[in-house]
């Protein structure tokens, strides 16, 4: 399975940004695809989840800003990322660990046994 993210860019806070996981090598609807993130000098963290029938979960920081949908026919997984904060600057992973269901705590995808993942896409928001 290979995973390109795509989508971007240098926003202003309280804009908006859509990106996109397109997988290649296999069906991604199959899977559940998660978002992950990682800002300089912190630790990678989860941001949402999609698993195969469609039920996404977010973690606390984003619930209310940030969606998730699927488009099976173009094996893409979407991101939106609505009212972003300087605090949203980050590169943004897509994973999958090729499970059906999403690996989540509290709602929070989990990085640990993602087997693959995509090389991330970079988003600045300034204030």
């Amino acid at each position: 399975v290979q995973l390109v993210e795509s989508g971007g860019g240098t926003v202003q806070s309280g804009e908006s940004l859509r990106l996109s996981c397109t997988a290649s090598g296999s069906t991604s609807a199959d899977y559940a695809i998660a978002w992950f993130r990682q800002a300089p000098g912190k630790a990678r963290e989860g941001v949402a989840c999609i698993n195969k029938s469609g039920k996404t979960y977010s973690a606390a920081s984003v619930k209310s800003r940030f969606t998730m949908a699927r488009d099976s026919a173009k094996n893409t997984v979407y991101l939106q990322m609505s009212r972003l904060k300087p605090d949203d600057t980050a590169v943004y992973y897509c994973a999958t660990d090729t499970h059906a269901e999403c690996s989540v705590v509290d709602s929070t995808p989990i990085p640990y046994g993602m087997a693959y993942w995509g090389k991330g896409t970079l988003v600045t928001v300034l204030s």
